[in-house]
């Protein structure tokens, strides 16, 4: 029988110590009742994040990513193991099989598409045989796109009797720094597509996460180029996290039982705003993004940008500056009929550090206490398909998240 209902593996790394501290903060300020401990490699700093939270009673494990041995005593004590070590390409397999050996649940905050391509044809079948529950994606990138999508789908069928085939989401704000974590699993995705072709073929692909059975295989429109959006009557530009939020929330659509359309079409942008400020707007960012692509896939710029001006994994702001970020992102759903739906999803924190630290604890407390085995069972799962509105109203809760509808 697991001894702790949680235990935070990487929980010395930056955004470890904010997930730390926030589940603290939810038993000792909003009265939630869990059991959990931290794990990691290093003794010292596990020690040392365990006097910083004035715990007594926490415990410590000492485990090593590349230790089988280590890993599968922490699995073994843990219905549920949180992992923040990344980037995931690099530190994550061997915890993902361990896992799925032992049959414990597992939640992360992967954005790397082309790992989870890679575990899913690895383990998924065994995660099945053994009831490990994998969700991946459970921090800003992909909860807050993959569950708006599914919030606004279920209000479509309330109110107009069907599922709108076609969804878009735009940023309408946000503020917050890059994730030194985020951008450590970029540059490393880069560097790999610089020599793989088959990886170049499954970051193009779409679908590339969906199951094999699953055949729609409509032409889903890409935003990489800046844009006019009629519908939103604002100049768009490429956002960076649409490559993994519109694979999970594709896949989504593929695993619910009622999917929302065998036909369905997603896609992300931000808006940058109307006329000449906004075009440029969208060129300058569109631009910035190609650039930074090209910088990282060259040897020698990538070890100046990491060198130098990139965030590094384990940096990040300083609690004020996760305070006072926040985003909102807009949905429009068209139905069958031509009718449209708009929703918006709002953070109250910065969304790579402190939102993203609040929806990962919500994800795994829903995990352990919510949702049983009986009804969903083993395999890897998105947050929407073994979520849905159960995971929405923690997050309204306890995670300073808001889905509403736009009249």
């Amino acid at each position: 029988m697991p001894q702790f209902d949680l235990v935070i593996f990487g929980a010395s790394s930056f955004v470890g110590q904010i997930l730390c501290r926030h589940l603290q903060h939810l038993q000792e300020e909003q009265g939630l009742v869990f059991s959990w401990a931290i794990a990691g490699r290093s003794a010292a700093k596990l020690s040392a994040l365990k006097a910083e939270l004035g715990l007594q009673e926490l415990e410590v494990i000492v485990a090593n990513a590349d230790d089988e041995m280590q890993l599968q005593a922490m699995c073994q004590r843990s219905k549920v193991v949180v992992s923040t070590v990344g980037p995931y390409a690099l530190f994550g397999e061997l915890l993902v099989k361990t896992c799925v050996s032992q049959g414990t649940d597992y939640c992360d905050l992967t954005g790397e598409v082309q790992w989870i391509a890679k575990m899913l044809a690895r383990y998924e079948h065994v995660a099945k045989i053994t009831g490990a529950r994998i969700v991946n994606c459970c921090g800003f990138d992909s909860v807050p796109s993959d569950l708006g999508v599914y919030f606004l789908q279920q209000h479509a069928k309330q109110q107009q009797g069907e599922y709108c085939p076609s969804v878009k989401m735009r940023v309408q704000t946000m503020r917050g720094e890059a994730s030194g974590g985020t951008v450590a699993s970029m540059t490393n995705i880069f560097k790999e597509v610089a020599f793989d072709r088959q990886l170049r073929r499954t970051l193009a692909d779409p679908y590339a996460i969906c199951p094999a059975e699953f055949q729609s295989r409509i032409s889903q429109k890409t935003m990489n180029l800046p844009q006019y959006d009629d519908d939103f009557s604002s100049w768009v530009a490429p956002f960076v996290m649409a490559v993994i939020n519109t694979r999970i929330v594709l896949r989504s659509n593929a695993l619910l039982a009622e999917p929302y359309s065998q036909e369905f079409s997603y896609n992300e942008a931000m808006l940058t705003g109307q006329g000449v400020i906004g075009s440029t707007l969208a060129m300058g960012i569109g631009a910035g993004l190609g650039g930074f692509a090209m910088a990282a896939v060259i040897p020698p710029t990538r070890w100046l940008m990491t060198r130098t001006f990139l965030p590094k994994p384990g940096e990040g702001p300083s609690e004020q500056a996760q305070r006072e970020g926040s985003y909102d992102l807009r949905f429009l759903g068209i139905s069958p009929s031509g009718q449209h739906i708009k929703a918006r999803v709002t953070g109250d924190q910065d969304p790579g550090y402190g939102s993203t630290a609040k929806i990962l604890a919500q994800a795994a407390l829903c995990l352990c206490q919510d949702i049983n085995k009986e009804t969903k069972g083993g395999g890897f799962w998105t947050p929407a398909a073994i979520f849905g509105e159960t995971l929405i109203q923690r997050l309204e809760q306890h995670a300073g998240l808001r889905f509403e509808l736009i009249p």
